[in-house]
């Protein structure tokens, strides 16, 4: 390790030298060097230096010298802070956001604040009015070096300025004003830095609940995703490419999911001017007039069949050829089991359908899953068809009316008509495995179906390709329990829609993280690098009454995050000395 010396200008203009300890390394054969510790400005260490010395080593104060000359005044969480401004400087949003959002009448550049915005959501994800909290134990700052502080005014339940709340508020409008604008952007931008190929196309949609009435004629009552159906909602449509959300819809709460896709595709052929796309959707997408449109506008489709209320599918199911299967690569979790691991398999069978594929997929998984929750449903239907039959046989029911209209609650229950018939024969009531209902639903468990319009599909890529959903399944679960998306507070249809695209761009940066992490083989997810470089703190302290500041020291796995980004200044801007901080 050796010392070296860094002039690094500061944003009124002055140069300051820089004092580091870098450390030689060896990589593929090349010597490089990483910065290890930034000790601060080379003028402030000096005046230090003597007693600096005397600390080191172990060497007693010298008469009158005050042990408490050094006074730490404060220490704000800095490094997650420094990693998003990074990710921002990537995907060009800091110019972006300058060209769209004015300066305010505060002198703060809009995109500033649509950076503490996005950072929050990121690092610690709160309302608007918690964020005032965060302020206080992060240091959070302008371009310019100001540090964002809180406006504390408490009234009644709200504690913070009107002024302060309105600021944040009036960033919401303007981010949502933009957002086909910035989505288009990020899209070329992420085009550019990976080389996206949009042909495949991912989709799904979820939903995300109200606490409180939400906006008239758009929080409504729906299928809900959170199991909240007690609570009004919004629908959510999210679209990705190559793993990268690159658009996003917000529906009312009630909207169809069949209802979403035609709308999600148009808008990427108008907006996004895509060419041909294979639209990759789940169950709840697919009717016959969205599989129509596709192909009429010569789209193409691979998407999951619902396993019910299709006339066909069970005779798919018994066309499998048993001998016939390929076995599909494993995942992780199979992987890890060395004995006995559980098995993807899948086969094409004949669809009956002119211009359409159907692969058989059979998952043991799977299986043992629904085998389990089968056969608990079975016992419970089973557990209440014998207490009918105790009560006829005790003559507590003898009209056949009542022991039917017993029966049908018996089987509604638990979905027992799946598995159970029943009779009344000369007086006696009976139940039995249904000779037809049970061997479908046997025939069912550990399978499902999907379908291609694509001829050049194989088997294997067809499953990979539809596998590839669960990254839309990870990035709503990382919306809502990361990003802390749920449950919405806004009672405005715009704040809502802002509070959506917060979460959705905050998404994006943490996939870029990722990708950056995984890049140079760093074992972190994007959620611990975060929590990693909280270790880097941006430090104020007094000596002998005069005020000081630094960057404290990374550890080892913060130093690999931050190695990751290609981040070696450590320190923020410089304030202007006559406004070190805004509101």
């Amino acid at each position: 390790m050796f010392i070296r010396t860094v002039k690094i200008p500061s944003s009124n203009g002055a140069v300051n030298e820089y004092v580091r300890i870098v450390e030689s390394y060896r990589q593929q054969g090349k010597v490089k060097q990483r910065v290890i510790a930034d000790l601060g400005r080379k003028d402030l260490l000096t005046a230090l230096l003597p007693q600096l010395q005397r600390v080191l080593l172990g060497q007693p104060l010298l008469p009158g010298e005050d042990p408490n000359a050094i006074e730490v005044l404060d220490a704000a969480t800095w490094g997650p802070l420094l990693v998003v401004r990074t990710l921002f400087e990537q995907l060009g949003l800091w110019e972006l956001f300058d060209d769209l959002f004015p300066v305010g009448r505060d002198g703060v550049a809009g995109a500033d604040r649509a950076f503490v915005l996005l950072a929050n959501r990121l690092i610690r994800p709160c309302s608007e009015h918690g964020l005032a909290r965060w302020l206080e134990s992060d240091f959070v700052c302008d371009r310019r070096g100001r540090r964002f502080v809180p406006h504390w005014h408490p009234h009644g339940r709200v504690q913070v300025h009107h002024r302060q709340l309105d600021a944040w508020y009036r960033t919401l409008d303007r981010l949502v004003a933009s957002k086909s604008r910035i989505e288009l952007h990020l899209y070329n931008r992420l085009r550019d830095l990976f080389s996206l190929q949009p042909d495949l196309v991912l989709f799904d949609i979820t939903s995300t609940y109200f606490e409180g009435s939400g906006p008239k004629d758009f929080a409504k009552h729906g299928y809900s995703r959170d199991g909240k159906s007690q609570n009004v909602q919004v629908v959510i449509g999210l679209v990705m490419v190559a793993g990268w959300p690159i658009a996003h819809h917000v529906w009312e709460g009630n909207r169809l999911d069949s209802t979403t896709v035609q709308e999600a595709v148009r808008d990427l052929r108008t907006r996004f001017a895509f060419g041909r796309l294979v639209f990759v959707g789940d169950r709840g997408m697919v009717s016959e007039e969205n599989l129509e449109a596709l192909q009429r506008d010569g789209n193409g489709y691979l998407v999951g069949l619902k396993r019910r209320r299709n006339a066909h599918l069970d005779g798919w199911l018994q066309a499998v050829d048993e001998a016939a299967w390929l076995d599909c690569p494993m995942g992780i979790t199979a992987r890890e089991k060395k004995k006995n691991p559980p098995r993807t398999r899948v086969q094409e069978v004949a669809s009956g359908v002119e211009g359409q594929r159907v692969f058989v997929i059979d998952s043991d998984e799977r299986r043992q899953y629904e085998q389990s929750k089968r056969q608990q449903a079975q016992e419970r239907t089973r557990v209440k068809l014998l207490s009918v039959q105790r009560r006829v046989a005790a003559g507590e029911l003898t009209d056949p009316a009542q022991i039917g209209a017993a029966a049908e609650r018996a089987v509604r229950a638990h979905k027992g008509y799946r598995y159970f018939a029943w009779q009344i024969r000369d007086g006696a009531f009976e139940f039995f495995e249904h000779p037809v209902h049970f061997e479908r639903e046997q025939r069912l468990e550990g399978r499902y179906v999907i379908a291609t319009s694509e001829k050049a599909f194989a088997a294997l890529d067809a499953v990979a390709k539809y596998k590839e959903l669960m990254d839309v399944e990870r990035g709503f679960r990382r919306m809502k329990d990361v990003l802390s998306l749920r449950p919405v507070y806004h009672q405005v249809e715009p704040r809502v829609r802002g509070h959506v695209f917060v979460a959705v761009l905050a998404l994006l940066l943490q996939t870029l993280l990722q990708r950056r992490l995984e890049e140079v083989g760093v074992d972190l997810s994007a959620e611990h690098a975060l929590q990693a470089v909280e270790t880097v703190r941006q430090v104020s302290f007094a000596v002998n009454g005069q005020q000081r500041s630094g960057v404290s020291a990374a550890n080892p796995r913060a130093r690999q995050v931050l190695n990751a980004l290609n981040i070696e200044n450590l320190r923020p801007p410089t304030p202007p000395e006559d406004e070190p901080t805004v509101m």
